[in-house]
């Protein structure tokens, strides 16, 4: 598979030299108004993609003053980020489905984690320093993105070009966690340069390094170096401390575009035991210690892409990408009176490298009422888990077409086909539909079919305690989904100047031979009760969703609102649950406000999670849990000083104080019940960011 990689690097390069003629920089064509690039033909107008696009501009990402992915898709409807203090992740759940389901991609490349590639992804490594937009599509892409794009996708587009000759970005940034801070043992701290240059009309470069150093959140613990064995040891959220680095490169001339984007992500999580244990020997005496743990991450980032025509007519577009991902654990003694770190043992826990390539071309045709592309993707998994080592590679080819029989009427299927080396081979289907009023309603329609293919860990999973036994099962098969969605759309300008854009949604989703950690049987002499990942669910929802955008001079205003359904078969080799639905509702609004006179921005993100109820696996039965509701809001004020070449953000994260929210484990029917409480944040936090930038 390595020779293959090196011999697509080459195909990739070869396309770009025949190129002659000039071929649309996407990130010029980004100047326009609402330009989206992902899942079209070609960069275009938001108004004629077919599919619905929602973009998270690099202004929204500033108003918020975020730290990384999670900040961000925490204010956006249907998208819920779960954090998890305990091991320092915070993933992704869309329409009620986890990360699984969910591909992430940069710049069109899905990223690798330990699940594989594009899904499971830790939005709380991924970086934004470069970020041009953000843009998700939800429902079933599985034609266009291959397996795992089930419940939807989000592209993050990096920046590639500038105007200026140079550009120099500094940030500092200091932010409480809950009610702690100082100036280098408690909060966070952030640190980042970008240096950019437009060497000329053809070259540009740049580079960037991060630095996210994360405290940890103690709320009554005491830290790593308390001496007391009475359990108050450690942290509530492990501390973590992030180093990023970026590298780009990029060529066009006349007819193509080619770049090189290299990413290096370092990661330390610490963890510090709450038992303390006494020692001695002659050296140290009496002496105190405990068996602490740090968890090492570390990713690589490549991606060759070039874009251009062959035969001065047929467009085309090729990406190479070769990624890898590695979790090293380090068990060591930490003394505490000395603070010293002994007996250090480290061992690979995890591993997943991966080569990726993917690669369309398209305009077969003079004629603009059809448009044809042809595409495949190419994915070479290597994944490592204590104790295996296994290889996963799926080839696949798609097709996809336009058809314009009016000029405000679109019609595009598509099908793909996927070759498995673990599974049956897979296919995927979609028929999207576009028509536009007289009026300037939009309506648009979707069917799609896609499928997702179990993760390393659902195949390969092995862990044993006293009470449980999880093991994985290389006999899962792929799951099969089928969505709907309808949806129209109006906006509308009026001569005081204020704008309106208002649209309603609604949309279904079935998924087949869902993948569920079961229990599987109760051993009879040792009670120890044994679990294993199995094809026993049956999953579908819907969702009904508006979303209003009002404008007007300075002032934005958007707000949305969803109702959710959903229905889960669970079907265990000792017990299974019902059919029924449980519902769901969200709201989220957000306010900002330009002063231009104080060039001060304004800002405010609101959003409401209802109660939220799901099935769960009790003693002999499965039970609804409930989650409460909660309500998050954050606030920013963002100013420019001299002619903008610094810029303070100040500002509250969670000022509503959220933290733990309860959940209650009950019979279904029943008027009893257990309740527990979810980690959800660490309370209110605030934050002062600073910007310098050297712009010539």
């Amino acid at each position: 598979m390595r020779k293959s990689f090196y011999i697509l690097i080459g195909l990739s390069v070869f396309y770009s030299v025949t190129a002659q003629k000039k071929v649309t920089d996407s990130i010029k064509v980004n100047e326009l108004d609402e330009v989206v690039i992902t899942g079209q033909f070609e960069p275009q107008s938001i108004k004629k993609s077919v599919f619905n696009v929602r973009v998270i501009t690099a202004k929204d990402i500033q108003n918020l003053a975020a730290n990384n992915l999670s900040d961000v898709l925490n204010q956006y409807l249907n998208i819920t980020v779960r954090p998890s203090g305990n091991d320092g992740r915070s993933t992704v759940s869309l329409f009620g489905l986890d990360a699984r389901y969910f591909k992430i991609m940069i710049d069109n490349v899905p990223l690798v984690s330990e699940a594989g590639l594009g899904n499971n992804t830790d939005l709380s490594q991924i970086n934004l320093n470069d970020v041009e937009q953000i843009e998700i599509v939800e429902g079933s892409m599985g034609v266009t993105h291959g397996a795992n794009a089930v419940s939807g996708i989000l592209n993050i587009i990096t920046k590639k070009s500038s105007k200026d000759k140079w550009n120099i970005s500094a940030t500092a940034q200091e932010e409480t966690v809950g009610k702690e801070f100082e100036l280098f043992d408690k909060g966070r701290h952030i640190q980042s340069l970008k240096v950019s240059n437009s060497i000329n009309k053809k070259w540009f470069a740049s580079v960037s390094a991060n630095r996210n150093d994360f405290q940890g959140f103690l709320d009554g613990k005491q830290g790593k170096d308390y001496i007391e064995n009475d359990g108050l040891r450690g942290y509530r959220w492990l501390p973590k401390e992030q180093l990023n680095g970026t590298a780009l490169l990029a060529y066009s001339k006349n007819q193509f575009r080619i770049f090189y984007k290299f990413e290096y992500l370092d990661e330390n999580i610490d963890f510090y035991n709450s038992t303390v244990q006494s020692g001695f020997n002659t050296e140290l005496g009496s002496y105190r210690y405990a068996d602490d743990r740090r968890f090492l991450n570390n990713r690589y980032f490549h991606n060759l892409n070039s874009t251009g025509k062959i035969l001065n007519k047929l467009n085309y577009n090729v990406s190479v990408s070769h990624q890898k991902q590695e979790r090293i654990i380090e068990d060591f003694r930490y003394y505490l009176l000395t603070q010293n770190e002994a007996n250090s043992i480290k061992v690979k826990d995890q591993s997943m490298e991966t080569f990726y390539s993917t690669g369309t071309i398209s305009n077969f045709f003079s004629d603009k009422t059809v448009a044809l592309q042809l595409g495949y993707e190419i994915v070479n998994n290597r994944g490592f888990s204590l104790p295996v080592h296994e290889t996963l590679e799926n080839y696949d080819f798609f097709v996809s077409s336009e058809i314009n029989p009016a000029e405000r009427f679109s019609i595009r299927p598509g099908m793909r086909f996927s070759a498995q080396s673990k599974f049956k081979d897979q296919y995927a289907s979609s028929l999207g539909l576009r028509y536009l009023f007289k009026n300037d309603f939009e309506l648009r329609g979707s069917y799609g079919n896609s499928f997702r293919t179990p993760t390393f860990e659902e195949l390969y999973y092995f862990f044993v305690n006293d009470s449980h036994f999880y093991i994985g099962n290389e006999n899962l098969i792929p799951e099969t989904s089928t969505s709907y969605e309808i949806s129209i759309k109006k906006a509308k300008s009026f001569d005081s100047g204020l704008q309106i854009s208002t649209s309603f949604a609604g949309s279904f989703l079935d998924i087949d031979d869902k993948i569920d950690m079961a229990l599987i049987r109760i051993n009879p002499s040792t009670l120890i009760r044994e679990f294993q990942y199995i094809n026993i669910s049956k999953y579908q929802m819907w969702n009904f969703s508006t979303m209003n955008q009002f404008k007007k001079g300075n002032w934005n205003l958007n707000f949305g609102a969803a109702l959710v359904g959903i229905s889960q078969k669970i079907e265990n080799q000792i017990f299974a649950s019902n059919e029924k639905f449980l519902y769901s509702f969200n709201i989220n609004t957000n306010i900002s406000y330009l002063l231009p006179k104080w060039q001060t921005t304004f800002s405010a993100y609101y959003k409401y999670n209802g109660k939220t109820q799901q099935f769960v696996e009790g003693s002999s039965e499965y039970i609804i849990s409930t989650i409460d509701d909660s309500n998050w809001l954050d606030v920013s004020t963002r100013k420019s000083f001299f002619k903008k070449q610094l810029e303070a953000t100040i500002g509250a994260r969670n000022i509503l104080d959220i933290t733990n929210i309860n959940q209650t484990r009950a019979n279904d029917g029943a008027a009893h019940g257990t309740s527990s409480n979810v980690m959800l944040a660490y309370g209110r936090s605030y934050f002062l960011k600073l910007t310098y930038n050297l712009n010539f």
